[in-house]
């Protein structure tokens, strides 16, 4: 697995923790309005350079947040993550869900100690806003691992302009039981010309009022 960029510090990216941040390249989705792309095709491999940083930030640092891209799609994801924690470092796994096999085993084995899935858009509407049919039937299997509340979690959603009030309503019944629900803003992606622009404040507030009738929702 090779990583293409890492943040050395960051204060909001893992709940109740000081993190670093690294990003892995390639993803099995390729959402139109992702800010990573540069990181997903990069030639870069910051691997060895960021394992040598983290053996600097004990006791200054208290876990690894990684993201993506998809980190799921490498195989060698766990013994990344041994060696991560062989330096006792705390996990948090960004992920789309498209791999609950190796999400249950990483839970399972006790290797991530957070995990935060994006619930991209309601079914229906899923491969439009991935431009990818790839893994989709997958995606809810990842929502009932999580919702077996043997790792903590959280569920996040992107809100782009091409979603309304009845998809966050779906997405919303989509996970109902689980412990938090967040709404992020979206933002014009940089590398595009005449992106869409974000919804007005008050309707994400809306939106937040509707997916809280079914799971406790935040705005972040």
């Amino acid at each position: 697995m090779k990583i293409t960029k890492f943040i050395k510090n960051s204060l909001i990216d893992f709940p109740r923790r000081i993190s670093s941040v690294v990003f892995t390249n390639g993803c099995n989705w390729n959402c139109w309005y992702c800010q990573n792309n540069l990181i997903l095709n990069s030639t870069q491999d910051k691997t060895e350079e960021f394992f040598e940083f983290l053996k600097t930030r004990k006791g200054l640092v208290d876990g690894v947040v990684i993201c993506g891209g998809e980190p799921t799609i490498h195989n060698d994801l766990p013994e990344f993550i041994k060696k991560v924690r062989e330096l006792g470092f705390a996990i948090k796994l960004d992920t789309n869900g498209t791999n609950p096999d190796l999400l249950k085993s990483l839970i399972e084995q006790k290797l991530v100690d957070y995990v935060a899935m994006d619930i991209k858009a309601p079914l229906s509407k899923l491969a439009d806003i991935v431009c990818s049919k790839n893994s989709i039937q997958n995606v809810q299997k990842s929502v009932e691992i999580l919702l077996q509340n043997n790792v903590e979690y959280e569920f996040r959603s992107t809100i782009t302009p091409d979603l309304n009030t009845q998809d966050i309503e779906e997405m919303a019944k989509s996970i109902i039981g689980a412990k938090q629900y967040i709404l992020q803003q979206y933002h014009e992606p940089l590398n595009m010309l005449n992106a869409p622009k974000p919804l007005k404040i008050e309707v994400l507030q809306q939106m937040c009022e509707i997916s809280n009738k079914y799971v406790p929702t935040i705005i972040r």
